[in-house]
């Protein structure tokens, strides 16, 4: 009781509400609310069931998390030791199916999941483009050699191999050094004798490369005795990357051939061994000094023509040193023309005699502060560097065209990457030009049979003589010897039986995509009539055609100042006679036919100065220009688009 009347006396005092709410609030209770629980019974619960485990879910999380962890190791192992060539393979074989995939069910006059067809060549084009420029290396090396044959693709792809010739960038000085140190067992201070420090007893070298391709970069360097020499160095990732690529090549194209029935499988072995071959700088190295003898050899040549000298104590597989060069590129058609500045007999420097540095300032060179050690030799340029060498370009372009004909059919030893980048251009003191070819890595050989077969079917073009044109294609299983012919030239040959162009004006939508669809059919047609049998196909024609584009991208680039097709025929005849390998009284019968060949060939004499007449009162273009029209006329009927230079971009 006393309990009770203590918990009252500790309650607040508070009014009691008035009467009028108590109803109100009865009729908003439950009415359950203060009965007691009762337990559900358990037959109305149902059968009991077992707890939610998800095995499956948790099996295939579980699958994810070791594929991530094991994708993440094989990645890291890849990056650091494989120089990315795993990922590198991936990425080529994804790409390969998808644009395979593409073409397969989007290749038809009405594409399903596409606009067109040159929608689908387009962003299949731009594909293959991030591709090359993603994978580097030997995919751009890849990429250019493609790129000397855009022609013959569709203009989209034509559009992004003309970026493939950009610089490629440069590897870290510390890459560079570890290539050094590990073929030479020393660091580049002990190799080169230089000194990074600004010793005054040692050389100098310059960290940063000069020029970077895909496969290598070059590093200026003066070596202890005086002598300035181009170190060309290989990047430290080719060498792992090699192996990987060419196989990645190797099965690309072998499912691509298998797609679209081209026979282009058959000459994978050899342009790979190429490719790999142009790696070895050893190989380089022997194939430049071959060179400079066979132009020494050659009385027309070797005071025109200079191959630089290498080093080869400083030299090993991925490392070679050669004499430094000072010249103008092929493609600065300003600074070979305009007047020279340099003074009276006086040449290039480094040419001939001529010093390469009169105005040399060692002192400065030696300061390891700079960040550029090599002098700049602009003096010959005049005031304002407004001057050049003051050269004749069909001085420039004889040269060349002689250079590269006598490598087809005097030599049969041919230097198949003479783009404007790897030829220099010097005055000698006597005023006439000098060529420099560099990059000696990609060479083929003909063997004496091949070459005279070679120099007979070059005479049989100029002359139309078809009987011998069929003769050696059918012995080269060429089904068609006409489209041959007009490749081998470079513009439609005429002495056969060419289809007539049909002109696709005034059809209809409908009607004009179809047209555009049979066109690209007819390419894939006359790939396969030019390769025909692919168990005979010499395969030394894949990069002597290839030496024929550049010649002529580069005379028509220059303005097409020589008739480039009469100088390779001239040599092609004048071979068949000079041959040391052929029998005397074959070549008395050659004599008598290089005569009569010298004077049809005269007709081509008056069409090229018609040309240039024509070129000098600004009326068309010069020989090249028409043959190239020509060539993108004819290229119709194959359904091939002709329409941009190989070297622009």
């Amino acid at each position: 009781m006393a309990h009770a009347t203590l918990l009252r006396s500790l309650r607040p005092a508070v009014a009691p509400r008035p009467s009028i709410w108590r109803p109100l609030c009865r009729r908003y209770v439950h009415p359950g609310e203060f009965q007691p629980f009762v337990p559900p019974s358990p037959s109305s619960l149902g059968k009991p069931r077992a707890a939610k485990t998800y095995p499956r879910t948790r099996k295939w999380l579980r699958r994810l998390v070791y594929f991530s962890l094991a994708t993440g190791v094989v990645y890291g192992i890849d990056t650091q030791f494989y120089a990315s060539s795993l990922t590198r393979t991936t990425r080529t074989f994804s790409l390969g199916l998808l644009v395979a995939l593409d073409y397969k069910i989007n290749f038809s006059p009405n594409p399903p999941l596409a606009s067109s067809i040159a929608a689908v060549h387009a962003r299949n084009a731009e594909r293959l483009s991030d591709l090359l420029r993603h994978n580097g290396g030997l995919y751009l090396k890849m990429g250019q050699a493609i790129a000397m044959q855009s022609a013959i693709l569709p203009p989209e792809f034509q559009q992004m191999f003309s970026r493939m010739f950009d610089d490629a960038p440069q590897n870290d000085w510390k890459d560079v050094a570890k290539v050094i140190r590990d073929d030479f067992g020393k660091s580049p201070e002990e190799v080169f004798g230089v000194s990074f420090a600004g010793d005054s007893d040692k050389g100098v070298m310059e960290r940063r490369a000069r020029a970077s391709a895909s496969v290598a970069q070059v590093h200026w360097a003066r070596l202890q005795d005086g002598r300035e020499v181009a170190i060309k160095i290989q990047k430290r990732e080719i060498a792992q990357q090699l192996v990987w690529d060419l196989w990645a090549f190797k099965v690309v194209t072998w499912i691509y051939s298998k797609l679209f029935d081209i026979p282009f499988y058959s000459l994978v072995p050899y342009v790979s061994e190429r490719l790999s071959l142009e790696t070895d700088f050893e190989n380089e190295a022997s194939n430049s000094e071959k060179m400079a003898q066979l132009v020494a050899g050659e009385s027309r040549l070797r005071d025109r023509v200079y191959i630089p000298r290498v080093y080869r104590e400083l030299s090993s597989k991925r490392v070679m040193t050669a004499e430094w060069i000072e010249g103008v590129r092929l493609w600065d058609k300003d600074s070979i023309t305009r007047g020279w500045r340099g003074g009276w007999r006086q040449g290039s420097p480094g040419c001939h005699g001529t010093p390469l540095d009169p105005r040399n300032s060692t002192a400065a060179a030696r300061t390891p502060q700079t960040a550029q050690f090599k002098p700049e030799r602009n003096h010959w340029r005049g005031y304002n560097n407004r001057g050049g060498l003051g050269l004749s370009l069909k001085d420039v372009m004889t040269t060349m065209v002689d250079l590269f004909s006598a490598q087809m059919f005097l030599w049969g030893w041919v230097h198949c990457d003479p783009h404007p980048g790897n030829i220099f251009i010097r005055r000698k003191p006597s005023g006439q030009p000098e060529l420099v070819l560099i990059d000696h890595g990609l060479y083929i050989h003909m063997e004496p049979g091949f070459r005279h077969q070679y120099a007979r079917f070059w005479k049989a073009l100029l002359t139309f003589d078809n009987q011998t044109l069929n003769e050696i294609g059918r012995s080269w299983g060429v089904n068609n010897s006409d489209i041959f012919a007009s490749a081998t030239l470079m513009r439609p040959y005429r002495g056969g039986d060419l289809s007539t162009r049909r002109h696709i004006a005034g059809l209809s939508k409908s009607e004009r995509a179809q047209r555009h669809y049979e066109m690209q059919q007819a390419a894939r047609k006359a790939i396969r009539e030019i390769l025909g049998d692919e168990t005979k196909w010499p395969r030394e024609l894949i990069f002597i055609g290839r030496n024929l584009r550049i010649v002529q991208a580069n005379n028509q680039f220059l303005g097409s100042p020589v008739n480039r097709v009469k100088i390779t025929g001239i040599w092609a005849s004048r071979a068949l006679v000079e041959s040391p390998d052929l029998p005397l009284a074959e070549k008395i019968r050659n004599l008598g036919r290089h005569i009569v060949f010298r004077v049809v060939l005269f007709t081509s004499d008056i069409f090229f100065y018609f040309t240039k007449v024509r070129q000098f009162l600004h009326l068309g273009g010069g020989m090249e220009d028409d043959i190239e029209a020509q060539m993108q006329g004819m290229a119709k009927d194959m359904g091939v688009e002709l329409n941009q230079n190989v070297f622009e971009g």
